[in-house]
């Protein structure tokens, strides 16, 4: 996208005048001096009188008749070089106004010129070149070095990718076998192959590129506070003007007047300012649709936040691996992981990665048959594995495992997924869809930059809503609501101050039209959202919203510093000419040192300035990657605190296994725990700074070590057994307490520490 030619020609022409003019000026050839200088003085009214033109049909006012006046006066008076000072001052700024206009879609205008026409796929045994169009779900896709992604998809091995291209992240980004790669990323390794889980239309890419139709921005209502202005500041300029004619008899003292009146300031400084906030909004990876957008998620005041993908991760992952006595919780999820590495469904993707994310080796899986609507099965390692509905791979009387998981799934409003080993019922993989863990500080971040009213809106039963609400900290929850009653709760919440409505879905999109400002998620993939948005956030983190509304509030506030400065000095410049201090020409030449101030202001908007969004080292990234690997890896041990707590009975207690599993606690747990205090609290202290910001993990990880002492002593004395009632009791009340802190100890690392890890998405 460029900014127009008319624009640059009559910049180019005004200012090559105004030299030309100066030179003949100096050479004693006054006569085509004039000549020059009028000419530059024509192009400049011409521009203005069509700008003026067109504010005259829309029934608005504009400033534009000062300078209109003033140039047409400083004809009349034959201060003609002062007529052409005004002119390059006028070309100026609509110059700069055209970019502010173009630079929204301009970040997105270039994966245009870099969108695949062709992919290469295996078929048949081969692999052929095809339209990009006729990709579809479940091919195998070969990515080439240094060529752009076509579709969505899962990698069957490791890769590197350049992802500058939609994050602005400038580090190629490694990535393993079965992470999620978006369309759009460059492929920075060798030969990659991955199974496309969307279509071309329906991918990252396709919707990022659709998004530079609905980029073409126009000029913010900041940008045109000249001509809101204008009822007011042109009678008085021309009042003033006519009072030093007729005081002094001199129509000359008028036109200096007007000439000093125009409104450069604000032509000039609040384009730049909004230039500037919409290109440090696509560097954080928000693409705003223009200046206007940009001004009123300035001013929102009202957060309306959807549930399902915005708040939450809007995918399910695996929170639990329900088992059946005696059966190795993490032998159900490899065997379940290896026949759904090759599926493109969604549940397969969260099942693969939380076996990848347990560091589970997976094996190569055999006889694959895929049963519609039920699951899938196949061998895996000699054993006969399905996958799926309950109905399918465990017909028949449940056993009592089993309807603990199913309603352990029913209370949480999870799903599950029932894994079968040769045709017996070995586990259920319990999967939800998990709030995202930068969320709670992107709210707090929010409050704290002028955000009065967070509310939740979703789609999902009251329960479910009303608990994630009390998670993240909103102010109140609208639960069950459909597209049309989300309308109508936006429209409700407007009585509280602008409203900025963010989601990521289809059904979002007509609350976001409702919305003072409409922001969507588009990480993952286009939809009707990103079309409807006013924003779009095209990194997969939510707290990036938090950047984008400190960066707008910043550029307005610069903005207006620069046009109250400038506007300042300009009425003191008018009081000037008006006694007769200053000339046409002198108070044209003022007025560009004016200008030279204000656009001065308005580049600080390109300074850096702290945001939400924290940026780790690479040395404390590092770091941080490995402890939430390790974090990872531990998840089934904590979740064996549990079940084991659920197998205690006041008949049945195996002290053994309770023994083994404390055991593993003090070889596994503690330590990782100490590491964590010792190498990921500074991290999370340099990160966040401001008071004790570690002081809450601190005190969950001395909690976690009294608790696991506790059972120690606690078994110590129980001996050899067998463990009496009370016994039983005090060891399921331990068990429990200590599930109870892990479970808030990794809520508030996820929150405080790992979210801080900018993560692909999937």
């Amino acid at each position: 996208m460029r900014t127009t030619v008319r624009e640059w020609l009559a910049f180019a022409a005004c200012v090559g005048l105004l030299v030309v003019g100066l030179g003949l000026l100096a050479g004693g050839l006054e006569v085509a001096a004039d000549a020059s200088f009028l000419v530059a003085a024509a192009i400049g009214l011409l521009l203005c009188g069509a700008s003026l033109w067109r504010a005259l049909r829309a029934h608005r006012p504009s400033v534009d008749v000062l300078a209109v006046l003033a140039l047409v006066g400083a004809v009349a008076v034959r201060e003609y070089l002062a007529a052409a000072v005004v002119a390059v001052m006028l070309a100026t700024g609509q110059l700069l106004e055209a970019r502010a206009q173009a630079r929204a879609a301009r970040e997105l205008t270039l994966l245009v010129d870099r969108a695949p026409r062709s992919a290469r796929v295996r078929r048949g045994g081969d692999v052929v070149a095809v339209p990009v169009s006729d990709v579809v779900v479940g091919d195998r896709v070969l990515v080439g070095p240094g060529e752009v992604t076509p579709v969505d998809g899962r990698l069957l091995g490791p890769g590197v990718f350049d992802e500058s291209a939609l994050t602005g992240e400038p580090l190629p980004v490694e990535h393993a076998v079965d992470d999620g790669v978006r369309s759009g990323v460059v492929n920075a390794g060798s030969l990659a192959e991955l199974v496309a889980t969307t279509n071309a239309a329906d991918s990252t890419y396709a919707g990022l590129v659709r998004l530079v139709e609905q980029a073409a921005a126009g000029s913010a209502p900041f940008v045109r506070l000249a001509d809101r202005l204008a009822a007011y500041f042109v009678p008085l300029a021309l009042a003033v003007a006519g009072l030093a004619w007729w005081m002094a008899g001199d129509a000359v003292r008028a036109v200096a007047v007007l000439v000093i009146a125009t409104p450069c300031p604000l032509l000039l400084a609040a384009p730049i300012a909004i230039m500037a906030g919409l290109s440090r909004a696509a560097r954080a990876g928000v693409v705003v649709k223009g200046g206007a957008a940009l001004e009123r998620l300035g001013l929102g005041r009202v957060l309306l936040l959807d549930k399902t993908g915005t708040v939450t991760r809007g995918r399910p992952s695996v929170a639990s691996v329900v088992t059946a006595p005696g059966a190795d919780p993490d032998a159900v999820l490899a065997a379940a992981a290896a026949l759904d590495r090759f599926s493109p469904h969604v549940l397969a993707t969260a099942v693969v990665g939380a076996a990848r994310g347990r560091g589970l080796a997976l094996s190569d899986a055999t006889d694959l048959r895929e049963r519609p609507g039920y699951g899938i099965e196949g061998v895996v390692d000699g054993r006969y594995v399905r996958v799926g509905k309950e109905s399918w791979v465990a017909p028949g009387a449940a056993p009592a495992w089993l309807r603990q998981a199913r309603r352990r799934a029913s209370l949480d409003g999870s799903l599950t997924v029932y894994v079968s080993l040769d045709d017996v019922p070995a586990g259920a993989l319990v999967l939800e869809d998990p709030i995202r863990p930068d969320a709670p500080r992107m709210i707090r971040a929010l409050r704290r930059c002028g955000i009065n009213r967070v509310v939740l809106v979703s789609g999902d039963r009251s329960d479910i809503a009303d608990t994630v609400g009390r998670l993240v900290g909103v102010d109140t929850v609208y639960a069950e609501q459909d597209p049309a009653s989300k309308v109508r709760v936006v429209t409700e919440e407007g009585r509280f101050g602008a409203t900025i409505m963010t989601g990521d879905g289809v059904n979002d999109a007509p609350s976001m039209a409702a919305a003072s400002v409409g922001v969507a998620l588009a990480a993952r993939g286009a939809s009707a959202a990103s079309e409807a948005a006013d924003v779009v956030l095209t990194v997969d983190r939510i707290d990036a919203l938090a950047d984008a509304i400190l960066i707008a509030r910043r550029s307005r506030r610069i903005a207006l510093t620069a046009a109250v400065v400038g506007m300042s000095l300009a009425a003191i410049g008018m009081v000037a000419a008006a006694v007769g201090v200053l000339s046409p020409t002198a108070g044209a030449v003022l007025q560009e040192g004016i200008d030279v101030l204000a656009i001065a202001i308005a580049l600080t908007a390109l300074l850096p300035a702290r945001g939400h969004t924290v940026v780790l080292t690479d040395r404390d990234a590092a770091v941080t990657d490995t402890l939430r690997s390790e974090h990872n890896a531990l998840a089934e041990l904590v979740e064996q605190v549990r079940d084991a707590a659920d197998t205690l009975h006041h008949d049945s207690c195996d002290l053994d296994a309770i023994t083994d599993l404390v055991r593993r606690l003090d070889v596994e747990l503690i330590p990782h725990e100490r590491r964590e205090e010792e190498l990921l609290l500074p991290v999370v202290a340099r990160a966040l700074g401001g008071p004790d910001p570690t002081g809450s993990l601190s005190r969950t990880h001395a909690e976690i070590e009294h608790h696991v002492a506790r059972l120690d002593r606690l078994l110590v004395e129980i001996g050899s057994g067998p463990a009496t009632p009370d016994d039983v009791i005090e060891l399921r009340r331990s068990l429990y307490g200590l599930y109870a802190v892990l479970r808030l100890h990794n809520a508030q690392e996820e929150e405080s520490a790992f979210s801080l890890l900018i993560d692909p998405p999937p």
